[in-house]
């Protein structure tokens, strides 16, 4: 009995010392990336910008597995289920913070169900009007929108997206009336307001980019914190007068829930190369995207501040969906 009680406490002694090793021989075999967006838009192209990257880091190919569908629930749930081991990933998105908001069956819980690792990068919004309209300035949309008997009217790319969310933020913080209508996609928000059924619609910048360059559509508000090397000249919604408007699609690296924390450490500091790495800023920034970087505390705080506020404007702009 001394004896192996005696055994027992030596291993219980060596116990804090076997995660780093475990963590030293992962990567063992490929890591799946899991993109919950379809292929082609910029949460995938960021994603498999990051997964090259850190294939030669990690000396193991980081595949990308694009699990589109059902606003991020689909991606968001697999991982959710898959064994806390590393080697399945989560580049989540903006809605896995707003969902919790929405659906209340959810199979997952954000702050329960996984391991918050880094931020990557956000898509700033940008307010997009008809350049065609006389305002010329976020000031002069305001007035123009309170004095309409209709109020603002918005596009949204669909119910519950950020946009939508940022959009209802905005015409309360601009103490007017208005609708946010909702379409399938970007696309044909953008068939109307081009034909000027619509006011506005807040989008990123790839997106507009296009438009606003033939003479079509005009920018006039980012909805940051502060202004975006992707468009410098344009200035916060606090900047033109609307303070407390800051709404963006964002992207962040969440592992399943009891991964251990030696490998959430070590892929929190390949990411956050990647993200120091010129040519991939280069290739986010021509996808519209801002990037990030930080600690796995930093993530998990703002994780936390993102479901509290669309929380509060779900709330209060009585938003449902099906």
């Amino acid at each position: 009995m001394t004896l192996t009680r005696r055994h027992l406490l030596a291993a219980s002694a060596l116990a804090p010392f076997a995660l780093p090793a475990f963590a030293q021989a992962w990567p063992s075999r490929p890591v799946r990336l899991v993109c919950p967006y379809a292929a082609g838009g910029s949460s995938d192209i960021l994603t498999r910008v990051l997964a090259d990257f850190l294939s030669t880091r990690l000396g193991q190919a980081v595949v990308v597995d694009n699990k589109p569908g059902a606003g991020t629930r689909i991606a968001n749930d697999q991982v959710s289920k898959a064994a806390p081991d590393g080697y399945t990933v989560l580049h989540a998105a903006a809605p896995i913070a707003i969902g919790e908001s929405l659906y209340p069956n959810l199979q997952y819980d954000m702050r329960k169900s996984f391991e918050p690792v880094v931020s990557t990068a956000i898509a700033p919004l940008f307010l997009v009007v008809n350049a065609s309209k006389p305002y010329k300035t976020l000031a002069e949309f305001v007035q123009w929108g309170k004095a309409n008997p209709n109020g603002f009217t918005f596009g949204s790319p669909g119910a519950g997206s950020a946009p939508h969310l940022t959009a209802e933020m905005f015409i309360r913080a601009a103490g007017g009336k208005g609708l946010v209508a909702q379409f399938q996609g970007d696309a044909p928000a953008y068939t109307e307001l081009l034909a000027g059924r619509i006011d506005a619609t807040l989008t990123a910048v790839s997106t507009a980019k296009p438009h606003v360059d033939s003479g079509k559509l005009r920018v006039l508000a980012v909805a940051n914190e502060q202004r975006t090397p992707l468009l410098p000249d344009t200035p916060t919604f606090a900047e033109g007068g609307v303070p407390g408007v800051v709404g963006y699609g964002w992207y962040g690296v969440m592992l399943p829930a009891g991964t251990p924390a030696a490998i959430v450490q070590r892929l929190n500091t390949e990411f956050n190369a990647a993200i120091a790495d010129p040519e991939v800023r280069r290739k986010a920034e021509a996808a519209g995207l801002q990037l990030r970087g930080g600690s796995a505390a930093d993530f998990r705080a703002f994780l936390d501040a993102e479901a509290k506020k669309w929380a509060q404007v779900i709330k209060t702009a009585n938003i449902k969906v099906e």
